[in-house]
């Protein structure tokens, strides 16, 4: 009896939602007759679709790459038509834009130059920002568990010309302290402003600086420290006791230079003997009586030896110049609008080049960078007192980075806080999300519903956040579409690799299609090239397809010590720089980049079937289930077998609708019934997303670890290691394909 009147009950509710929304929907029709006109003049929706459709790149002539007088006319034509058949150059249709063309007329080629000419321009402005950190103090949660939060102030700033004379007297200090001119120098430290700072000051010593990921393991941290022969490292308060250990593997460091903590006094002892251990801001005061001169680089002098995180194995040190990387500055400043008000927040570590560049485009625009962390970012992060704000609340950013992780992350949240409303909040939000997305893609913006409904959603990143640019890996297109309606902004993706300088496409903002990387940049040409392999041909239709080679002056000079790697990725072609990505790609009719696959992630089943392993999870990622997922592809099955690392939160859910409540998470990753809901559930997302049934996988593991860096499961910038995991549950991989 009970049973029948919950199924009575859900009958009525789902009849007076029906009901209700059938009403907003009927007032919504009425709104759309009336407004129509007024939004049509106003708005003049058709230059949104045209500038989205325009065409960004096209197809170079093929004759540019031919030198006509070491080929006969034949041979030159023969050469025309074998490059149309294997390979296919594009170059932008955009033209250098205002900063470019400054940046070449005060022949700024130095990030040295960057920074002398910011200070003279911007002198009094804003440049630094670091929030204020008043107290430490014990809070009791509910569970009764005591955690340590933090009581935070207002951001201090230092001005552009304060920042360039601080970054200056470092470097003299640096000089003072034994460092030489084109001698290296590690900076292993959190992204803030000294990290900055200190770059900028051995920029104006011309000694080239190693970024090491603040995350990444011992050994590696070691193996970085090692292969560069480095005597000085900067590092922070945090990180400074892992040098206990450390300089036992690092026998030529003679001296650390530690970032102070705001509130704790560092310990300075039990270190390894004969090692000095300074603070940053003594090395600084060291500086201001120093009789040292600046010594600037050249454009093609080494101003980066930046470190992979290593997916496939050891980290390797990718050479960047400065000629490098005032060039993805150049093309980066060509397509991303930058106005005189506005803010970045900076929290991505600046060991990746994606946030290193992103931030050095904001020093030489102007724009204030005031930094944060993960645990502070917003007001509901991990070390934020009760009642205390988060760091982009209290900054109001305009801009701001993020890496496709972070972002998916915000759309589960986003998802989850639907969900658990009622049946008449979830039906309306999916109408009024679903209403928003149709309008934008005929090229009307919708005032009313942001102001009423998703402005209070963006006020989650403080309110002004009017452009995110994302980097560091493919973004699925549910995630980009979601975080541009709901945060009610401008979701940039580009795409880049590090051997690149981060410099390869970038998405036109005005462009309101998902799932593409963009453009080339001003600054570099994008080819395919054949990969036949993977029948993947310049020659395919509806569009080009191929592995993506990145052509220009953003390109790397290669491998730190690895010349053999080197020539393998690298090679020049009539006096430009090529690097091979590994990639694979296709460019679209209006010239942009979709990357659809990796050569390495691309598994051929047993049936003859291709899985691009890859775009598999970047899809099943999204579902809300999945913390992290590995998928792996046995080339002599018929099938694909996942390891999955569950969500806690929708875990426990789940186990409550199964009966199964009581249940610890290690119990719950071992049962087969949550196993079994887990996989129903996959299989249901994999369907939205339009997966092909051979991609699906027909097998799990839940996993009950998180993976993270130290476990050397993923890389310090969360990438997966598939061969340590696959080495890790080896066993249960097997045990998947047994049953």
């Amino acid at each position: 009896m009970a049973a029948v009147l919950m199924v009575l009950q859900r009958k009525m509710d789902s009849f007076w939602v029906q009901s209700a929304l059938g009403a907003i929907k009927a007032i919504a029709f009425m709104y759309d007759i009336i407004t129509l006109p007024v939004y049509l003049v106003l708005q003049q929706p058709w230059k949104r679709r045209q500038d989205s459709r325009r065409v960004k790149a096209k197809p170079i002539n093929q004759k540019m790459l031919v030198d006509e007088s070491k080929y006969a006319p034949d041979d030159i034509e023969a050469k025309i038509v074998r490059n149309d058949d294997n390979e296919l150059t594009y170059r932008t249709t955009d033209p250098p834009r205002d900063v470019h063309v400054k940046m070449l007329q005060e022949n700024i080629d130095t990030l040295e130059k960057v920074f002398n000419y910011v200070a003279k321009t911007y002198t009094s402005k804003r440049c630094l920002g670091t929030r204020q950190i008043l107290s430490e103090e014990d809070e009791v949660q509910q569970n009764g568990r005591v955690f340590k939060k933090y009581n935070l102030g207002d951001y201090k700033w230092k001005t552009f010309t304060e920042a360039e004379r601080m970054a200056a007297n470092f470097g003299r200090g640096l000089r003072e302290l034994g460092q030489k001119p084109r001698e290296n120098i590690v900076i292993f430290a959190e992204t803030r402003a000294e990290w900055m700072i200190a770059a900028h000051g051995c920029f104006k010593q011309a000694m080239p600086i190693v970024t090491v990921y603040a995350t990444l393991g011992d050994d590696g941290v070691a193996h970085c420290i090692t292969e560069t022969e480095v005597t000085t490292v900067i590092t922070s308060h945090d990180l400074l006791p892992k040098f206990k250990t450390l300089l036992d593997k690092c026998p030529l460091v003679k001296t650390i230079i530690y970032i102070e903590d705001q509130l704790q006094k560092t310990e300075t002892t039990g270190f390894k003997e004969g090692v000095k251990i300074l603070p940053f801001n003594q090395v600084v005061k060291t500086g201001q009586d120093s009789k040292f001169e600046h010594v600037p680089p050249k454009g093609d002098d080494i101003a980066i030896i930046m470190y992979t995180s290593g997916s496939t194995g050891t980290p390797k040190g990718v050479l960047l110049s400065h000629k490098n990387c005032i060039a993805t500055m150049k093309g980066f400043v060509d397509m991303v609008p930058i106005y005189p008000d506005d803010v970045l927040i900076g929290f991505l570590p600046l060991a990746h080049v994606f946030e290193l560049v992103a931030e050095s485009v904001c020093l030489m625009t102007g724009v204030p960078i005031g930094y944060s962390t993960p645990l502070t970012l917003i007001d509901t992060s991990s070390k934020i007192k009760r009642g205390c704000k988060g760091d982009a609340t209290v900054l109001k950013p305009t801009c701001m980075t993020s890496v496709p992780l972070i972002l998916d992350r915000i759309s589960k949240g986003i998802n989850d806080k639907v969900n658990s409303g009622s049946a008449f909040k979830k039906a309306l939000f999916k109408f009024l999300y679903q209403y928003k997305v149709k309008w934008v893609q005929r090229g009307y913006k919708t005032p009313l519903i942001d102001k009423l409904v998703f402005k209070k959603v963006a006020k989650l990143m403080g309110g002004k956040v009017r452009i995110i640019m994302s980097g560091g890996a493919p973004l699925s297109a549910d995630t980009h579409e979601q975080i541009k309606t709901c945060l009610c902004l401008e979701l940039i993706q580009g795409y880049g690799l590090t051997e690149t300088t981060s410099g390869a496409t970038v998405m036109d903002y005005r462009d309101m299609t998902y799932g593409r990387t963009g453009g080339p940049l001003t600054v570099c040409d994008i080819r395919l090239v054949n990969w036949e392999e993977g029948n993947y041909r310049v020659t395919n239709k509806p569009y080009p397809q191929g592995e993506v080679l990145i052509g220009g002056e953003c390109v790397s000079q290669g491998y730190y010590k690895l010349p053999g790697k080197t020539n393998e990725d690298f090679f020049e072609e009539d006096g430009q720089r090529w690097f091979k990505t590994g990639d694979i790609g296709e460019i679209q009719a209006d010239g942009v980049l979709k990357i659809i696959d990796r050569k390495k992630d691309l598994v051929k089943l047993q049936a003859g079937e291709y899985v691009s392993l890859g775009k598999v999870e970047s899809e099943l990622k999204t579902c809300g289930i999945i913390e992290n997922i590995c998928v792996y592809g046995d080339p002599t099955k018929q099938y694909t077998v996942a390891l999955v690392v569950p969500n806690q939160n929708h875990l426990e859910e789940l186990a409550q609708k199964h009966g199964l409540g009581e249940k610890t998470f290690e119990e719950l990753c071992s049962s087969p019934i949550i196993e079994k809901a887990i996989l129903k559930e996959i299989a249901e997302h994999a369907r939205k997303c339009k997966l092909q049934k051979y991609e699906v996988p027909a097998a799990i593991t839940l996993c009950k670890e998180v993976w993270s860096p130290d476990m050397g499961l993923v890389t310090a910038a969360f990438k997966l290691k598939r061969k340590d995991i696959q080495d890790r549950y080896q066993h249960d991989i097997n045990r998947m394909y047994a049953s």
